[in-house]
């Protein structure tokens, strides 16, 4: 749930800072569409709840306050977190290119939220999806990206922007280049099952891309798939297979970092696979299950091990 909020009126002078704001981020920092969509909204919110309030004059009980309205219409803790932060960021800009004295965000937090470990799925329930047969031209595309996901830890908005250039380097080097978020481009691996899934659906693709189409991935209308069409591909795919758990492509990047981390426990390399910044990004897949950490503690260490 976003908090609620419009972009100020035209006729209101905070609506062109606003503005400024959002190039900034568009041109200097580089955000995608959708993450400066999301700090247009927050910053918004915030405006609407403080109508006609000079940005100047703002102070931290203000920001308090508007953190405990929105907690009060049922926003949680990350949410609220989001929106204080799209805040912050706002009032360091203007102090930084508007002379705004002071940043009245700081010191003010969300209310606390619990830690939430990413789904997975289990290796045999993964086998389970993956090992569908596919019967029909549409049908190889999404085995293709569903293994893309899963072997290689791709994001939705990664797997998408793929062209048919990128088939090369996926079957004749065994790995894909993608961008992901704040412009970050990373090789990554491209396994044998994989592979093989996107030369079947390279075959394929001229039954249903346009003629003129760049993209390696399309829809039914022959151009680049939408991403809402690949969530409901894979949940279709899940319940088709058996699955009670709701599969959507994300489970699919979080089962990729579990199972690698799992057997590898080198965090830092899985870091580097999934393109995270920071490292206590890569720290949330650390939840691998008693048993695992039991055997590897009885191969270990030098007290369990049996003489």
């Amino acid at each position: 749930m976003a908090p609620p909020g419009t972009a100020p009126d035209a006729g209101d002078p905070r609506a062109s800072l606003l503005d400024d704001f959002l190039s900034h981020l568009a041109v200097e920092r580089r955000l995608s569409p959708a993450t400066r969509a999301n700090y247009r909204r927050d910053v918004a919110a915030l405006l609407a709840l403080h109508d006609g309030l000079a940005l100047e004059r703002f102070e931290a009980h203000h920001i308090r306050r508007a953190v405990a309205q929105l907690h009060a219409r049922g926003l949680g803790g990350g949410t609220l977190g989001r929106a204080l932060s799209a805040w912050r960021g706002f009032f360091n800009f203007l102090a930084r290119r508007r002379g705004l004295a002071a940043n009245p965000c700081l010191g003010v937090r969300a209310p606390k939220v619990g830690k939430r470990l990413p789904k997975s799925l289990s290796p045999d329930a993964t086998a389970q999806l993956l090992d569908a047969k596919a019967e029909s031209a549409l049908e190889l595309r999404d085995k293709a990206m569903f293994e893309l996901f899963y072997s290689s830890g791709l994001r939705l908005a990664e797997l998408v922007a793929l062209d048919v250039q990128d088939c090369a380097g996926i079957l004749r080097d065994g790995e894909v280049t993608v961008t992901g978020k704040g412009r970050r481009t990373r090789t990554v691996p491209v396994g044998a099952q994989a592979r093989a899934a996107t030369e079947a659906w390279r075959a394929a693709r001229c039954e249903v891309a346009s003629p003129d189409a760049g993209a390696l991935f399309v829809g039914a209308r022959g151009e680049r798939v939408n991403p809402s069409v690949v969530r409901a591909r894979l949940a279709r795919w899940a319940r088709r297979a058996g699955l009670e758990a709701h599969v959507h492509p994300h489970v699919l990047r979080h089962s990729f970092a579990t199972h690698l981390l799992q057997s590898s426990g080198d965090l830092r390399a899985v870091q580097e696979l999934l393109g995270h910044a920071n490292i206590a990004t890569t720290q949330v897949y650390t939840h691998l299950d008693f048993q695992h950490l039991a055997k590897v503690y009885d191969q270990a260490h030098p007290r369990a091990r049996k003489k």
